[in-house]
């Protein structure tokens, strides 16, 4: 009963799970990785099970807050423990592992979250986490040891305020610039002028915080700030450019819900082979700087592939060009961790984790907003010259498929031309930005991977700056 709040169920999960990352990292860099990524997951599950128990659209949207809060940790809190227990040498091959897990979950999560609901009902989706997240949790609590580095323990809470406002404020102004407010109107330009003065402030009390949240000398490591770049840029491209498919899938290809998280097996398989094949040689090798090249370079390739995407383009044609952007994300993804972890002292391991993840998420925030006024644009722009006194509502760049199927043929078939000529302009601005990640790969220096008996040694890339 609240559709018109409905993209605040994804955003409050978003915001909470952006704010709270390098919270996490910092957190567990001072008191113990494994008490943190704990801690993260009993507030998961507890949001999970609210969120379950959630009668009004307000109470899914806050409840889903409380479990992005837990959500943020998760992730940041797996790899930094990865990063811990693992030495960088061997750190490909497990990094590998972990990727090529996280694919498989991506396949099945839609698959057996859509049956669910059909079966039972969408409650279940949320406590289906309970079991799962309970497992964890006593696993982890009976097995996982982690080494606590001795720092001084002081939280910096001024800096974490100024990035929590400039990080909801990126959110804010990208989920509602375009769609809600204009781009041009004073809530928009307001929030843009309070992310950057609170960025500025909060790079500014960093260099000043005896325990900063996030160290700015890390960015003086000329390593940390392209990966950063990188996996800013990754973020943009695959939840900006990604996002689109399914419209495209369900109506275009006459797909199900399900049926379109199926055609994405081909991109999630070539992206697992390609996760373990670059893990396995990077721990033999110890060399890594050539997967972020090649990875760039072949997502660019499918992002180019993709533009082609039209209403005569078969269903087993679009899987070639998914398996060319899945092979380019496994070169990728895992190395841009490994590199970040691999520059840092050990000390500042979750920090760098929880970084690079935040990087990523404000990338993926940016690019959803950015590739849906361009998708938005393109199909409003093309429609109309198709179908001059047709309206149909593609606000903030959706199209329900339903509308769409029960369209008079004629009409339908215009409709898919424009929303194939959409989702080609969302691929062809998403490509130039691959290549971006292409040539600053070439940027990045092979530092030695420590093996597992200097895993307690400071690292000792080249700093610039």
């Amino acid at each position: 009963g609240g559709v018109t709040h409905l993209s605040w169920v994804v955003t409050a999960y978003v915001l909470a799970s952006t704010i709270t990352t390098p919270l996490y990292g910092k957190l567990g860099d001072m008191y113990g990785r494994k008490r943190w990524l704990m801690i993260a997951i009993v507030i998961f599950l507890a949001g999970s099970a609210l969120s379950g128990l959630s009668h009004t659209m307000n109470e899914l949207i806050a409840f889903r807050a409380v479990q992005g809060l837990g959500a943020g940790g998760l992730m940041t809190g797996a790899i930094a423990a990865l990063g811990d227990l693992v030495s960088p040498r061997e750190r490909g091959q497990y990094m590998g592992y972990m990727m090529a897990t996280m694919m498989v979950a991506m396949i099945a999560g839609p698959l057996v979250g859509g049956w669910i609901t059909d079966s039972l009902s969408w409650h279940w989706i949320f406590y289906i986490n309970m079991p799962v997240g309970g497992a964890a949790l006593i696993y982890l609590a009976a097995t996982m040891h982690t080494p606590r580095h001795k720092v001084e323990h002081k939280i910096d809470y001024l800096g974490a305020g100024l990035l929590a406002v400039a990080a909801t404020s990126i959110v804010l102004l990208t989920t509602w610039g375009g769609v809600q407010y204009a781009w041009g109107s004073v809530e928009i330009v307001g929030l843009g002028v309070i992310a950057v003065v609170t960025g500025v402030l909060f790079c500014l009390a960093e260099t000043r915080a005896s325990e900063p949240l996030l160290p700015m000398h890390v960015f003086r490591n000329l390593n940390f700030t392209l990966a950063s770049a990188m996996s800013f840029l990754v973020g943009l491209i695959l939840f900006g450019a990604l996002t689109f498919l399914p419209i495209f899938q369900q109506t275009v290809q006459h797909l199900s819900a399900t049926g379109s998280g199926l055609a994405l097996i081909p991109m999630m398989f070539g992206s697992m082979v390609t996760t373990i094949l670059a893990g396995q040689i990077t721990t033999r090798t110890g060399k890594y700087k050539a997967f972020p090249i090649i990875g760039g370079l072949i997502m660019a390739a499918g992002m180019f592939l993709l533009t082609g995407l039209g209403v005569s383009t078969g269903r087993v044609l679009t899987g070639a060009f998914f398996a060319v952007l899945g092979i380019g994300m496994g070169f990728l993804m895992n190395m841009t961790t490994i590199i970040v972890q691999n520059s840092v002292d050990p000390k500042d391991m979750g920090v760098a984790s929880s970084s690079r993840t935040f990087f990523q998420q404000i990338g993926g925030s940016i690019g959803v907003s950015v590739f849906g006024a361009v998708f938005a644009r393109r199909l409003t722009e093309d429609m109309s010259q198709r179908l001059p006194g047709v309206h149909l509502n593609a606000a903030g760049g959706q199209l329900d498929p339903t509308v769409v199927n029960t369209l008079p043929a004629t009409i339908r078939h215009d409709v898919f031309f424009s929303i194939s000529h959409a989702v080609d302009g969302v691929f062809w601005l998403a490509a130039p930005c691959a290549l971006v990640i292409f040539l600053i790969a070439w940027f990045v220096k092979e530092v030695p991977l420590r093996g597992r008996a200097e895993t307690t040694e400071q690292p000792a890339p080249e700093l610039v700056g």
